[in-house]
């Protein structure tokens, strides 16, 4: 298969490809290697090959809906028993994974074939891509910017034209994030749609969720098909479109009611672009059929900042002393912006941990108020465009401070100088707006519909009410229709 063939594919046309005899599981495998070789040393987004498996399962006769389409996973809770899913942590770099997670074995049971894994920030705990065990993964449209995160990776993959759709996560805005950078398509799928099993149930206590980010809709609705439905360890058995997801795209979504709103309580003013970016996709939703408002937003987002966050890291010092005891590893093995995230959720008292978690049905009321009179719920997906790599690194005199916090076991004590807001300043104030949808476990989707004038992406975000995936579907669908994007290139390779 040419590289320009191979790039203007989409999964579904690579399968039907494959189908009918146009082109080996092998040759798409060849395709895919090749890209990945022209334009890895650009970007870093696979951190393990996985070369041996891909060619034995090329070589088998595969079944399913996507048979013989070359696929990467997210390094981070996709696990293939055997191999190491590091998380981006040194500690686990090289232990193996004891089980296949669910969703790795409905992908390969649709008849994908991987051959590798992406990158992640460590535990998935940031919105950009870039370990310290890894190096920092480059956004394809600038590759001085970030690709987002935590799911960068598999976006700057994507992107790049490697893949057409790879395995991604969302526990606060790690599919979207990404594919609002990367011009993608991303959708996270409504709480406890998509299971988490053999290992854990509902990680982040039932924020995060598993999925894809892709460049056409029609794929990730198929990827919804393969992955939704409850298993033997979920905790509820969540209520599965009866006629799937698939067939939702190209079906009329009708006339919605749609409130719109850049304002975020995290930013002084909304970023330019970012308030251009949903007013145009405002004006575009109205011509094509839509009645579209501005609102005010119904929930307090700098009280959803700090519960979000207060959950976060209380969840990073539970990771982090599981991983250790896992492997006996110490603190070195970990990098210093977690453990301090770690120590400062062991320093958390349990009311206030408890506290934000009852909280988050204040968060759900808000919202579910909004959607009494509107059907969705339009912002930016990114506070401002794709930032620089190295944005967020912590300054050397800080780190200097901290590791000498860490070393004497009083890193803890900053919770009582305002290192929380300024967490939620730094880490959440360039993607304020996606958070929401995890602390309520609503579904909710980027939709890359907004380019700079430096051709940055800068993709919108969509949030619906609970069981809304077919609505945001056929809404997406609507718009890829009305202003495609799967034509447009990142200047790359």
């Amino acid at each position: 298969m040419k590289p320009d063939e191979y790039l203007r594919h989409d999964a579904h046309d690579l399968a039907r490809l494959v189908a009918d005899g146009s082109v080996t599981p092998a040759e798409l495998l060849d395709a895919a290697r090749a890209r990945a070789a022209l334009v890895e040393p650009q970007i870093n987004a696979i951190c393990r090959r996985m070369d041996p498996e891909a060619d034995a399962r090329a070589a088998q006769v595969l079944s399913g809906p996507f048979a013989g389409v070359p696929f990467l996973l997210k390094d981070l809770h996709q696990d293939v028993a055997g191999v190491p899913t590091a998380s981006g942590c040194r500690a686990l770099a090289e232990r193996p994974a004891p089980l296949t997670s669910t969703v790795v074995e409905r992908w390969l049971a649709a008849g994908l074939v991987v051959f590798g894994k992406t990158s992640t920030p460590e535990f998935g705990a940031k919105g950009v891509t870039e370990p310290e065990l890894f190096g920092p993964t480059r956004n394809p449209w600038d590759t001085s910017r970030t690709p987002g995160g935590s799911s960068g990776g598999s976006a700057a993959a994507v992107a790049a034209g490697i893949v057409p759709v790879a395995g991604a996560s969302d526990g606060g805005g790690s599919i979207r994030i990404p594919a609002a950078c990367t011009g993608l398509f991303g959708l996270k799928a409504g709480r406890g749609l998509i299971p988490h099993g053999p290992a854990t149930s509902e990680p982040l206590l039932g924020m995060a969720t598993q999925g894809v980010v892709s460049r056409s809709v029609r794929d990730s609705a198929a990827m919804l098909d393969v992955l939704a439905g409850s298993e033997a360890v979920s905790p509820f058995d969540p209520a599965v479109a009866p006629d799937g997801y698939a067939g939702e795209v190209g079906r009329e979504p009708g006339r919605l009611r749609i409130g719109y709103s850049a304002a975020s309580a995290l930013r002084d003013q909304p970023d330019a672009e970012a308030v251009r970016a949903v007013e145009d996709a405002a004006a575009l939703l109205e011509e094509v059929g839509h009645e579209v408002e501005e609102v005010e937003p119904s929930h307090d987002d700098a009280q959803a900042a700090r519960d979000f966050l207060t959950i976060w890291r209380v969840h990073q010092a539970w990771q982090v002393d599981r991983v250790k005891r896992l492997t006996g590893a110490g603190d070195d093995e970990f990098e210093q912006d977690t453990l301090i995230l770690a120590a400062l959720g062991r320093a958390t008292a349990v009311s206030d941990f408890h506290l934000a978690q009852e909280r988050r049905n204040d968060h759900v009321l808000a919202l579910a108020s909004l959607h009494e009179t509107h059907d969705l719920l339009l912002t930016p997906a990114l506070g401002e465009p794709p930032i620089e790599v190295g944005s967020l690194d912590t300054p050397w005199p800080a780190r200097l401070g901290a590791e000498i916090l860490l070393r004497t076991r009083t890193a803890g004590q900053l919770r009582h100088v305002g290192v929380t807001d300024a967490i939620i300043e730094q880490s959440l104030a360039w993607v304020p707006y996606t958070q929401l949808a995890n602390l309520t476990g609503r579904p909710a989707m980027s939709v890359p519909l907004h380019w700079t004038e430096t051709e940055l992406p800068l993709g919108v975000q969509f949030v619906g009410r609970l069981g809304s995936e077919p609505t945001l579907l056929r809404l997406a669908a609507q718009l890829e229709e009305a202003r495609p994007w799967a034509g447009r290139r990142p200047p790359l390779g």
